[in-house]
């Protein structure tokens, strides 16, 4: 695992909404933009094969950057017969973005500092007040009601930090709830976070149920 020291000052930025990459977690990408492709093809060439993820927020009529994403070594790639590339990334660590340039590459390309995020690069964290009983019941209830069928295996046996991050991946909440599950100081606050999300939204779709009889 790199450490701070050794990741770069600049990287190439991917914004994508409602998509987020947590430290050792694992993102596919189907990439079919034709300045994306050119992205991809010079971090093949690079020595760190990394990406930043970061997902945009609308303020107003203006489109911006969240302050902080997470960066991604590309660890697979393939390309299609109508040119796209299936690409996935292994997330190394967060980052804050400092400022975005562009004109060089008809990509965005970040300025970015690690400092705060020295822990992400450290073993992976265990959070002994998880209750899995508890988060497969929220889960379940919260994918069920969207109607999408997923496995919940890895919820009895997957480590703590492998269950908790890619649960805060995969759930399909809004962007800024996606973001706060990114920004959270650790694994128990993000835990607590993502729980607290899941009886939000099972609360308000029940709500509405009640509202529609």
């Amino acid at each position: 695992m790199s450490a701070p020291a050794e990741l770069p000052d600049v990287l190439p930025i991917f914004p994508l909404g409602g998509a987020i990459l947590l430290p050792r977690g694992r993102l596919p990408l189907n990439i079919f933009e034709p300045r994306y492709l050119q992205m991809v093809d010079d971090v093949l060439r690079s020595d760190h094969r990394l990406i930043g993820m970061i997902q945009p927020r609308v303020e107003g009529d203006r489109r911006r950057l969240y302050h902080i994403g997470c960066a991604g070594r590309l660890v697979a790639f393939s390309e299609t017969g109508d040119g796209r590339y299936l690409i996935s990334l292994r997330g190394i660590s967060r980052f804050r973005l400092l400022d975005v340039r562009d004109g060089f590459t008809p990509y965005l390309r970040g300025q970015v500092a690690w400092d705060a995020f020295a822990a992400d690069t450290g073993a992976p964290e265990t959070d002994p007040g998880l209750d899995r009983e508890r988060l497969r019941a929220l889960v379940g209830d919260y994918l069920g009601r969207l109607g999408i069928d997923m496995s919940l295996e890895e919820l009895d046996d997957g480590e703590d930090e492998h269950v908790i991050n890619a649960l805060a991946m995969v759930c399909p909440f809004p962007a800024d709830e996606k973001q706060a599950l990114l920004e959270a100081p650790g694994l128990a606050a993000r835990r607590k976070a993502l729980m607290a999300l899941l009886e939000i939204h099972a609360h308000a779709r029940n709500d509405e149920e009640d509202r529609l009889q």
